[in-house]
């Protein structure tokens, strides 16, 4: 099982909390090359330094800003990665599935079909309120977004999977309680860190349901599949195609995409729409694909903690 399959001898709450410590530090010292960046432009236009992350975000270029600030998500990889190796004596592998080998016919599966659903309905909202977008559209920047877009982002992306769907959950695993409890647990800490995105300020909390509900979901498909492979081609489809299809001036990442959204930011409860109706629906999909079973065993059974099951191929 995917909880338990890292059992040993360095797996236990404190070290995970040292653990967690490092990969935060890393994601700082990561965003150094951002704040130099800034500091040198504004001394250079003769303007303030930016104080806050919309500031931050026009004082650069969209592609170079955007560049910067995921470039602390590569540090912070590194850090998972050596984190795990070192601290915890655990294969990166153990830290991703259950299984023998990453199943990338998972990840691919997952992107492509809600790769195909973002599309979707990022033309069918055009469509039916064209009135609220402008074309955005210019080869030049939207080429290079598109280089950074690809590279970058499914590091992102998996950056946070790896911290909150695999790190995290596998820690809070070791506090032996159900799996209820690292599931919720890092469902709203996914949740929580999003709150201090733009969008939250002018959508209001009722988005907050959407992030947390989001990180519910793929912490269920993770331990129903005994492995992370399907939420992270999730995420990076979210994020890739979000950043290439739309953009606005209240978003957390402002790019060069192909449509800008200037429609003024609300929300009501139709932002309870993914959760209610078009995540079951990814469920039930991946469900019959992947044959799931034991839904009350794989997400409420007790979580062993016995030595006894130490799995020595973690420990490679």
């Amino acid at each position: 099982m995917f909880l338990e399959k890292t059992i040993g001898p360095k797996r236990n709450f404190w070290n995970y909390l040292l653990g967690s410590l490092i990969i935060i530090i890393a994601a700082f010292v990561g965003q150094i090359p951002l704040a130099v960046v800034a500091i040198a432009k504004s001394f250079s236009s003769g303007k303030g330094i930016p104080t806050d992350e919309k500031a931050l975000m026009e004082s650069l270029n969209k592609n170079l800003s955007l560049f910067l600030i995921l470039l602390s998500f590569v540090f912070a990889m590194l850090a998972i990665y050596l984190v795990v190796k070192y601290l915890h004596k655990q294969s990166f592998l153990s830290l991703t599935t259950a299984r023998k080998k990453i199943d990338w016919s998972r990840i691919l599966f997952s992107f492509t079909i809600w790769g195909f659903f973002t599309i979707g309905s990022t033309m069918l909202t055009y469509y039916m309120s064209p009135e609220n977008f402008e074309l955005n559209f210019k080869w030049q920047p939207f080429i290079l977004l598109f280089f950074i877009s690809i590279v970058l982002i499914p590091i992102q992306t998996s950056t946070e999977e790896y911290v909150f769907r695999g790190y995290l959950m596998q820690g809070f695993a070791t506090l032996g309680r159900t799996k209820w409890f690292p599931l919720l647990m890092t469902s709203v800490i996914f949740g929580g860190m999003h709150i201090v995105n733009p969008e939250v300020r002018e959508l209001g909390y009722i988005v907050m349901f959407y992030y947390i509900g989001t990180g519910l979901f793929l912490g269920i498909i993770t331990l129903m599949d005994d492995g992370m492979e399907l939420a992270l081609g999730f995420h990076a489809a979210n994020n890739l195609f979000a950043a290439l299809l739309v953009t606005s001036d209240w978003s957390a990442l402002q790019t060069d995409a192909v449509l800008k959204d200037i429609s003024k930011p609300s929300a009501g409860f139709e932002i309870l729409v993914p959760l209610l109706v078009v995540f079951p629906i990814l469920l039930f999909i991946f469900s019959k694909k992947y044959n799931w079973n034991n839904w009350k065993e794989k997400l409420t059974s007790n979580i062993e903690t016995s030595t006894t099951t130490i799995n020595t191929e973690s420990y490679e």
